[in-house]
């Protein structure tokens, strides 16, 4: 099957080896083990009673800063109406709050609460100890050559990602058109 699809993807004229289309291929299949590993926890967590979302939505609008629900919704690809939903718990929880936009009093821009900052301060410092000890039999150097690594693809990854989601829908609606 591998070889298969390596012989298509080479044949369509996209100027890669085999070599590295096979290397992409593997990257896929763990990045898929990895996607599935963390809604595995976001499973677990959720039974806990913690909302993934509610990290992912007090992250970004940190980096952010105060702002509209609609580019907190667009910063982290999802439907405003979803992210609305989301924030109103956030608020009601007193994680996030609803300020005047000085710009449109008619608009309200969302900010992180002191309590929301925390609790995520908490929950990143739970999360890098877990982390922490998951890797604590690896050499230091490959940790920190894998770390840079990581890096360095999470940032290629966010520079590619409208190719990428370009690549990957032609390609998703001309497989569903057969």
């Amino acid at each position: 099957m591998t070889e298969t699809v390596a012989a298509d993807e080479s044949a369509t004229g996209t100027g890669l080896t085999a070599q590295e289309i096979e290397q992409g291929q593997r990257l896929a299949t763990v990045l898929f083990a990895l996607g599935k590993q963390q809604a595995a926890i976001g499973a677990r967590m959720s039974k806990l009673g913690v909302d993934r979302s509610a990290f992912v939505l007090l992250k970004n609008l940190i980096a952010l800063g105060p702002s509209r629900s609609s580019a907190l919704a667009e910063a982290i690809h999802s439907d405003p109406s979803t992210v609305s939903r989301q924030v109103a718990a956030l608020v009601k929880d007193g994680l996030v709050e609803r300020r005047a936009d000085p710009e449109d009093g008619r608009a309200s821009l969302l900010a992180v609460t002191p309590d929301g900052i925390e609790l995520l301060k908490r929950q990143r410092a739970r999360m890098a100890l877990s982390l922490a000890r998951m890797v604590s039999h690896w050499d230091p150097q490959d940790l920190d050559t894998f770390v840079l690594l990581f890096e360095r693809f999470l940032a290629d990854h966010a520079n590619y990602l409208p190719t990428f989601i370009t690549e990957c829908a032609d390609h998703a609606r001309s497989e569903g058109g057969k």
